[in-house]
């Protein structure tokens, strides 16, 4: 087994590192040090190069200038092996665990000394034995499919603690947890790195784990170290300066002090499956009044996309109905546009754009063939298509090369600043339905999301907001309800929100 190569951890040090792909440079002169027995952040916008930087250190990238000192010597890191056999290894955002495979085959799945037959009983006594050592405990027999999220997460850390990793690189790894479940991990983590058994570079864009667990950190901006320093003396502000630069965030618009209006969205008994036939949302309840935002909580994977899918008209209920301001609504294009309800699901480059279409054509998708951008409903005026389009993309700050881009080739963030635009340019909007809509983005491109957001709330829009990011719902929201296993198990008002029980509601108990 290599659970021991190392004692301590090494210390890990980029010096000048620059990484080019064709006339792309990534990364330009980036020096770092992760001291033994520290808990280092890496910050950065999306496209800072956070992670180029990772995967030269992992080896999936060779730098085309600069050293990788680890330990005391330069070391010619070519591959993901070489990187474990220095005792560095990686848990990422996406679980990489193989489902139908049990927690020990897993551990096992990572080993390049198996004997070509294993003795599955002396397997299993040494893991055992690794695992009363470890932060975590976790049942060898069960297999992967079978674990909640959390659960994942530990074997993807415990994976990598168990093939001898000193150093361990965690790329976004509590996105996919509960408030409690990240704070485990993380602690847990923080422990190990005290007694100086393991160090930690930790990218995130959670200032929270930041001020909570790191000591130091280390920003990148445009591919170029912006600065750092230790966690302790600098605020959350400093640290977005940093990363923003002279694009430093705007004060997101603040929430009006209202009573929400007339009840707009209505569902009742809604019931809808899975594309497998399995039952996917189950008989749920909820009200939208007119200047609220409704957030659902939720663990990925617990009805919440067939949940907005059917509200886009995209996937057929199969019980219960909608209403929108008590008219029954059948998820059809004139219904939506009759009724003013608009959807923003997630990932819109997949599902709410033609990719290989342009950013004026996609914009237009929504009123297409409607006058001023339609004759008759089918003779398109390609002048009033581009002029709205010109005025969308300045006003929603979507940086694109032209109208005539296909809008695949954009940033995550400028997608869905287009689809916003799309979706509230016209100012009619009375409800919005939006999922997950700054999952991966950047910190400029959240705070500018979540103002338009506020906004359309501010001016009498019901919003029913479904998110994974608890921080960014308890945020926004004005009441918060729970979505588990397809039901709404959970419901208070922001003021009496009570952040352990919707994580443990979440987590399913």
């Amino acid at each position: 087994m290599l659970t021991a190569k190392l004692h301590a951890p090494p210390a890990v040090e980029l010096v000048n590192v620059t990484k080019r792909f064709g006339s792309f440079v990534a990364n330009q002169d980036v020096s770092l040090r992760l001291a033994p027995g520290t808990y280092h952040a890496l910050l950065g916008e999306n496209g800072a190069g956070k992670s180029t930087l990772v995967k030269c250190i992992m080896g999936y990238h060779r730098a085309d200038q600069g050293d990788i000192i680890v330990g005391s010597a330069s070391r010619n890191i070519t591959s993901p092996h070489d990187a474990n056999h220095l005792g560095i290894g990686m848990v990422y955002q996406h679980f990489t665990v193989v489902p139908a495979m049990t927690v020990a085959e897993n551990f096992l799945l990572g080993r390049s000394d198996l004997p070509g037959i294993l003795d599955w009983r002396e397997e299993h006594r040494k893991l055992s034995a690794f695992l009363k050592t470890a932060p975590f405990r976790v049942d060898l027999k069960a297999r992967i499919a079978n674990l909640a999220a959390g659960e994942k997460q530990k074997v993807e850390i415990l994976k990598q603690l168990y093939l001898g990793s000193k150093v361990l690189i965690l790329d976004e790894t509590t996105s996919v947890l509960t408030p409690q479940e990240a704070d485990e991990v993380l602690g847990m983590l923080r422990k190990m790195v005290d007694k100086k058994e393991l160090s930690i570079l930790l990218i995130t864009h959670k200032f929270r784990e930041v001020t909570g667990y790191c000591d130091e950190i280390t920003v990148l901006r445009k591919g170029r170290v912006a600065g750092g320093g230790r966690v302790a003396d600098l605020s959350v502000s400093d640290m977005a300066t940093l990363m923003m630069g002279e694009q430093r965030l705007g004060k997101t618009t603040e929430k009006e002090e209202r009573v929400p209006g007339e009840v707009l969205l209505e569902i009742k008994g809604l019931r809808a499956d899975r594309d497998n036939g399995v039952e996917a949302v189950c008989g749920v309840d909820l009200t939208v009044r007119s200047g609220e935002i409704v957030g659902i909580a939720g663990i990925s994977g617990n009805g919440q996309r067939e949940l907005v899918e059917v509200l886009g008209g995209q996937r057929v209920a199969k019980a219960g109905e909608i209403l929108l301001r008590g008219e029954r609504f059948g998820g059809t294009r004139p219904e939506m546009f009759r009724h003013q309800i608009n959807v923003l699901p997630e990932e819109p480059l997949h599902n709410a754009c033609a990719a290989k279409m342009t950013v004026a054509e996609n914009i237009a998708l929504r009123s297409f063939e409607r006058r001023p951008l339609s004759i008759g409903g089918w003779l398109l005026s390609y002048r009033e298509i581009r002029t709205r389009a010109a005025d969308a993309v300045t006003r929603y700050k979507v940086k694109t090369p032209s109208l005539d881009s296909a809008m695949g080739t954009l940033s995550g963030g400028n997608v869905q600043r287009a689809v916003l635009a799309r979706e509230l340019g016209a100012g009619t909007t009375r409800i919005l339905v939006a999922a997950n809509p700054c999952f991966g983005l950047d910190f400029a491109a959240v705070d500018f999301i979540h103002s338009q957001i506020i906004d359309a709330r501010n001016h009498g829009v019901a919003v029913l907001l479904i998110c994974e990011d608890i921080d960014e719902l308890l945020s926004l929201s004005d009441r918060v309800l729970v979505m588990t296993a397809g039901r709404l198990v959970y419901e208070a008002p922001i003021s009496k929100v009570s952040v352990k029980e919707l994580g443990e509601k979440m987590a399913g108990h």
